[in-house]
């Protein structure tokens, strides 16, 4: 009986209608699930993209796994939990790391940020290495290695060394920054005569005292490298040796404030951040890529949430019109209906017909839609048709990236919508008292 339904819903869709009504109707509904679907997919798509592009640009700084404690600044691993954690089948490289926030200054020029102390495995669980634009990746190093070549490449071959490179086999600290912070300050890589002047509170010290000299410890250290990942962490992050910071916060040898983790791409994270947090305990937190930024992930989810209701209510408006078009129908074919019922059609069979008369309208709509906006995103992806305008963006054309799970969703709306415009039509069809044929 469904197979008979689906048949005379067919041929009401593309049979020739006595009210012209009907076919304009018919044909406002069907181009608006087209253009809703197509827009829906477009738009959800082009979010998609940008969600990644920024996922991308965090990963390059966040690790996989990262372990904090949930009260208080730092830590001290121990050797047992140490142990435990080389139990775990699924961890890679692990890095201690130190951070905290310091005002830094070179000449005249000051601004506060964050500095982050990390030891000679952090590259293995980042990819800051990969992000330098100016310089290169250097936390240390000796004069001999570095400050006279960079000196003499910059100055020429008899240019005087300063009295720290009169000592070749001192053994420097050198820092890695982002971009923002570097121009805010003015710093030089080539610019061996002037350090970068790092200034951190006092941990006990003359608190009514207001030079800055005696209100703050500081240290010196030489910039290496300029990377460029992401405008808030380009802006803020230093990243030094940590025996820097441990020397500068006046902390013990084994004190971090955070572990940071590598999980091999053939490891399940969430099964590594479970059994890490086992080991660590509730005074921990075991947190992933996307916890670390958590709040970020949720704006750009709930942006995308808000952009998918809104074009849902879109659809919704065009479901009037397939409403308007299916009553129309419905008083048009009280002959049709009258002949069914009189050879036993039932009331559901009814209903039956005109449901899916309102649902072949939706689906040609929307997977003409569909398939628009597939090759829409596929053009965009291959040959970026639409523009960023400005050159201060890291994609020069709006990033694209389809996810089935979007189409799922979109589709599933077509289908609600629909259902929900036929049924008060299909419900009044039905009701149709049985006409006589002389009718």
């Amino acid at each position: 009986m469904s197979r008979l339904a689906l048949l005379i819903a067919r041929r009401y869709l593309i049979s020739k209608k006595t009210t012209n009504a009907i076919n304009v109707l018919s044909g406002i509904s069907m181009f608006g699930m087209f253009g809703g679907t197509m827009a829906l997919i477009v738009v959800l798509s082009v979010f998609n993209g940008f969600e990644s592009l920024v996922t991308s640009l965090y990963n390059t700084f966040n690790p996989d796994l990262k372990i904090s404690p949930r009260e208080g600044k730092v830590f001290v691993p121990t050797e047992s939990q140490w142990a435990a954690m080389r139990q775990i089948r699924g961890i890679g490289a692990t890095a201690k790391v130190l951070e905290e926030n310091a005002f830094f200054k070179y000449y005249e020029n000051g601004d506060f940020g964050r500095l982050k102390g990390v030891d000679s495995a952090f590259t293995q669980v980042s990819n800051v290495d990969t992000a330098i634009i100016e310089g290169e990746y250097r936390l240390n190093g000796y004069l001999s290695e570095y400050s006279q070549a960079d000196h003499r490449a910059a100055y020429g071959d008899t240019a005087a060394l300063s009295p720290d490179e009169a000592q070749p086999d001192r053994l420097l600290n050198y820092a890695v920054m982002g971009y923002v912070l570097q121009a805010k300050l003015g710093i030089s890589l080539t610019d061996n005569f002037s350090a970068l002047r790092v200034f951190m509170p006092l941990r006990i010290g003359d608190a009514s005292s207001t030079a800055l000299e005696n209100a703050y410890k500081q240290e010196t250290v030489y910039a290496a490298g300029i990377f460029s990942i992401q405008q808030d962490l380009d802006s803020k992050y230093v990243i030094v040796p940590i025996n820097f910071v441990r020397q500068l916060l006046d902390y013990t040898q084994g004190e971090v404030s955070a572990i940071e983790i590598d999980v091999p791409n053939d490891a399940d994270i969430a099964t590594v951040q479970h059994e890490l947090q086992r080991v660590w305990g509730d005074g921990f937190k075991v947190r992933n890529r996307y916890q670390q930024d958590e709040t970020l992930y949720k704006v750009m989810r709930t942006e995308k949430l808000a952009v998918y209701i809104i074009l849902i209510f879109m659809l919704i408006l065009v479901a009037f019109n397939m409403v308007g078009s299916l009553s129309i129908l419905v008083i048009e074919k009280k002959r049709d209906i009258g002949i069914l019922k009189a050879m036993g059609a039932t009331r559901q069979f009814i209903e039956r017909v005109f449901l899916f008369e309102s649902m072949l309208l939706a689906f040609i709509g929307a997977a003409s839609g569909a398939l628009l906006a597939v090759a829409l995103c596929w053009a965009q992806q291959q040959f970026k048709i639409i523009k960023l305008q400005g050159n201060s963006f890291l994609v020069d054309a709006y990033p694209v990236q389809m996810q089935w799970l979007d189409f799922v969703w979109v589709g599933l709306a077509v289908f609600v919508i629909a259902f929900i415009a036929a049924y008060l039509p299909a419900k009044r069809a039905a009701e149709q008292s049985q006409l006589l044929l002389q009718e």
